[in-house]
């Protein structure tokens, strides 16, 4: 635990990154976050649309292929249920508890004599055995909640499985830190206590040391090489629930860090900022702060400007969410920030810089590493991402695997990295003659903010000018001294649906059909999504160029998942262009 004095220098540390960064705040009449009326009213809400999913017969929630992740919304019923105010109609209601059982009897029936599950997923693959993390933890946090309010005879049948279940995950499934053990750890602790098992609560507290421990001082944890943005929300939910239940306060300095961290890697939008991601790649929508935000003034602070923005577009905020926040969610003090709207913030590694201006927010990232032969470990391919108030995000997108258009340089043959339809366990290293991840990236530290890589034999560099408020350029230059060939891709967000419009052609309208236009046809510029683009002299712009998806068994994409590219070769005589992007008025 912090000392008075370390608190009070930390507060330092943190408003100077505030400022540093520059995130727009909204204005509130509260200097504190107050949210369980407002999420009480919202769970209340879900509880018929939950009900009514369920089939009485079997106990099973959703729809289509079932899965035993359907039955996690035990949890939110369970809060409802146990959750005892005025404003609350399913306190104690009898037809809410025996929906709770028949959805831990369905588990019961679906389980592995080990006490695991089949891992299937909602279009029927299936990917082995697995402890559900997710699942148990739904299922044990649950149980904590109706443990003595259900009969001997049901009470038996579920301590039987969890005993059994967790007794599995303690001896087999906290061997490593990663997202999935940690939130493991969390739900052992929880089951230690509800079935007085000392043991479990002292294995969970040493894994959660661990996970403190192999935090990068950023405020990150990383699964490969650098951060992992997504599924570091992971680790920050498992703290902040394993905190609420041991008051550990061990772990909060890691949480302190880690709120830090992921409210300022996040766009002006709410949505999650990719480019430094190694896992997944931009997901739009707001993402939604778990309980560990609320424990910090600064976290509270990210939650307040969630949830703002969550209703500002009409958005709703999960059952699960509620149910959590009810639970382990923390009211309290919000710090007030300056809006800032004019910054450049480089972490201290030099590894990523954040530039805001104005509408702009733009991310350079030098994270880069050998190609990782695992599926779920993307190649760092991607170095840029540019995003506008006006249209949301641009260009960047993340990366991805088995598509060397989504590189920000290649050099090389790039038909010789490709996705094959149906593989289900490809190789994801290229053959010789293609170079698609750098073996070398820095930040210079440089006004405009400049990156510098080097390909193989080749050195490329991309700089990044903010002109005015509705205007951008890139300049990208690049070496030509192997004879191979060598190519900038500028990845653009697609709005599937939406017209494209070019100086010499029709209007396209963004679907299905693929595009293949080059600079000169287009007549030198491409329009889309409330931008503009100017191609340079033979480029060319390609759609759809859809990504390896790692998480269906054959990795195939759809084209909502694809990215407009824009091609830029390079030659011997043509070793610089320059792109406009403009957004439109």
């Amino acid at each position: 635990m912090l000392s008075r004095g370390e608190k009070q220098l930390d507060k330092i540390i943190i408003l100077a990154m505030i400022l540093a960064f520059g995130v727009a705040l909204p204005k509130c009449d509260s200097a504190e976050l107050r949210f369980k009326e407002d999420f009480l009213s919202r769970l209340v809400a879900w509880v018929p649309e939950i009900l009514k999913q369920q089939d009485p017969e079997t106990g099973r929630f959703g729809t289509g292929v079932w899965i035993v992740n359907d039955q996690e919304v035990m949890f939110p019923l369970a809060v409802a249920w146990s959750y005892k105010s005025p404003q609350n109609p399913y306190y104690r209601d009898s037809r809410v508890l025996d929906a709770i059982v028949k959805a831990g009897d369905a588990l019961i029936a679906d389980m592995k004599p080990d006490g695991r599950w089949e891992f299937r997923k909602k279009d029927g693959s299936t990917w082995g055995d697995i402890y559900m993390p997710w699942t148990y933890a739904a299922w044990i946090k649950t149980y904590s909640l109706i443990r003595q309010s259900i009969s001997e005879k049901q009470r038996k049948r579920w301590d039987e499985a969890l005993i059994h279940g967790f007794s599995g995950i303690s001896e087999n499934s906290l061997k490593r830190v990663h997202n999935i053990p940690t939130n493991h750890a969390m739900a052992l602790y929880i089951a230690g206590q509800v079935f007085q098992r000392p043991q479990w609560c002292d294995q969970a507290k040493s894994f959660m040391a661990r996970v403190v421990a192999e935090q990068d001082p950023a405020g990150f944890w990383s699964e490969n090489h650098g951060p992992v943005i997504g599924y570091g929300y992971v680790y920050t939910d498992a703290l902040g629930i394993y905190y609420a239940v041991s008051h550990d306060e061990s772990v909060l300095p890691a949480i302190e860090k880690a709120v830090r961290f992921y409210s300022m890697f996040t766009y002006p939008d709410g949505s999650s900022v990719e480019t430094v991601d190694e896992r997944n790649p931009y997901h739009a929508g707001v993402r939604f702060p778990n309980t560990a935000f609320t424990l910090t003034p600064e976290g509270r602070r990210h939650v307040l400007r969630q949830i703002q923005r969550v209703n500002s577009h009409g958005g709703k905020i999960s059952p699960d969410f509620c149910a959590n926040y009810l639970l382990y969610g923390e009211e309290g003090v919000v710090e007030e920030q300056p809006d800032e709207n004019d910054f450049v913030f480089r972490l201290d590694d030099g590894k990523a810089l954040i530039q805001r201006k104005g509408p702009w927010f733009i991310c350079l990232s030098a994270y880069h590493c050998p190609i990782n032969q695992s599926r779920w470990i993307q190649d760092r391919q991607n170095f840029l991402s540019i995003f506008h108030e006006r249209c949301g995000l641009v260009l960047g997108g993340g990366n991805t695997k088995l598509q060397p258009l989504w590189s920000t340089f290649t050099v090389g043959n790039v038909s010789l990295l490709k996705h094959t339809p149906g593989d289900e366990n490809p190789t994801f290293v290229p053959a010789d003659g293609l170079f698609h991840v750098p073996s070398s990236v820095g930040i210079g530290k440089t006004d405009p903010p400049k990156l510098a890589l080097v390909y193989g034999p080749e050195k490329c560099s991309l700089e990044v000018q903010i002109k005015d408020s509705n205007t951008v350029n890139i300049r990208l230059t690049a070496t030509h001294k192997s004879g191979m060939p060598v190519a900038a891709h500028l990845t653009f967000i697609p709005h599937v649906g939406k017209p494209v419009s070019t100086q010499n052609m029709a209007e396209i309208t963004l679907g299905e059909d693929e595009i293949n236009i080059s600079a000169e046809e287009a007549g030198g510029w491409i329009a889309h999504g409330g931008w503009t683009v100017s191609l340079p002299p033979g480029s060319s712009v390609l759609w759809p160029v859809l990504p390896h998806n790692p998480y269906r068994k054959d990795g195939h994409a759809t084209v909502q998942e694809g990215r407009i590219v824009v091609s830029i070769p390079f030659s011997s005589k043509e070793n610089e262009h320059v792109v406009t992007i403009k957004v439109l008025p």
